[in-house]
């Protein structure tokens, strides 16, 4: 295990993008079974827009939006706040698990995320993910090999996108943000494989929430050192160079090519909460120092005084 900043620079490795339609590609289990459940795929049967899409949309100057129709999605985003921590309330200890949805079944990378979260669910935690196909549909899958709770959070899509065999649970949304609320409240880790513009989301927003005190005693494991290794050496060498962040913010990301040290460095950070707090308080002293802020003020604001 490293951080990313001591990982420091290394060779970039090109590795194929995966730009190929899923015909020409080994498809994972979901596809090639046929065993997946289509969910929330009105919008996309009929060509409509997703509820997101229409709440992102600009309003009209014809169509005086909030007046008319942003108090009602209130209403609807309330709602899956409410489906979400009432059917999630019950996991005790999880792991979300992201990477790429274009992950086949053939790849290593798709084993490989199977055995990281059999050896998660064999210590005790359940396993969430976004409840696709790809690496999402292998987690998924360790988790049923271990027994552990398998745990899919859909969200709705312009494509039809499908439950993977292996979810346990199921959790649909309309909105992405209140998904994401999900992903990162009721997981005690995250667990990151090669992956896409969702996988990098998911990232960049856990390390903000942790840079900015939100989230405390939360490890964010890189998996497969050759594929974040560009990010890593941009990170270092673009941002850090031009003081964008600090060196202790790179302290953030643990980065490994082990499924044993994935559980171990999880399982430490429960049974010792001071070791990535400690690590992660760097980072906000750090960022209070930015921001002209006092500890004491800083501390006023993360208690909401």
């Amino acid at each position: 295990m490293r951080t990313a900043r001591e990982q420091g620079k290394g060779e970039v490795t090109t590795t194929d993008a995966r730009c190929h339609p899923a015909d020409d590609r080994q498809k994972s289990l979901t596809q090639t079974m046929g065993l997946a459940t289509p969910a929330l795929n009105r919008a996309a049967q009929r060509g409509h827009p997703t509820e997101d899409e229409k709440l992102l949309a600009a309003p009209k100057p014809e169509e005086p939006a909030f007046l008319h129709t942003d108090p009602w999605r209130v209403l609807r985003i309330t709602s899956e706040f409410v489906e979400g921590f009432d059917a999630l309330a019950g996991l005790e200890r999880a792991v979300t698990l992201f990477g790429s949805a274009r992950v086949g079944a053939d790849d290593p990378m798709y084993q490989t995320a199977m055995t990281v979260a059999r050896m998660l669910g064999e210590a005790g935690f359940a396993i969430i993910t976004g409840g696709g196909p790809g690496i999402m549909e292998a987690a998924n899958r360790g988790a049923r090999e271990a027994g552990a709770r398998s745990v899919g959070l859909n969200i709705e899509l312009p494509f039809e996108q499908a439950i993977n065999p292996f979810v346990d649970l199921t959790v649909e949304f309309r909105y992405f943000f209140v998904r994401k609320t999900m992903l990162v409240k009721y997981a005690q880790a995250f667990v990151i494989f090669p992956g896409g513009f969702g996988t990098m989301d998911e990232l960049f927003e856990s390390l903000t929430l942790i840079q900015t005190g939100k989230v405390k005693n939360f490890p964010i494991i890189l998996f497969g050192t050759d594929y974040w290794q560009g990010l890593l050496d941009w990170l270092e060498g673009t941002m850090l160079a031009r003081a964008n962040i600090c060196p202790e913010d790179l302290d953030l990301l643990l980065i490994t090519d082990s499924p044993e040290e994935v559980r171990d460095l999880i399982v430490r950070s429960i049974e010792d909460e001071s070791w990535r707090t400690q690590q992660e308080e760097g980072a906000r002293r750090k960022t209070r120092q930015v921001m002209g802020l006092s500890a004491e003020a800083a501390a006023a604001s993360e208690s909401g005084l």
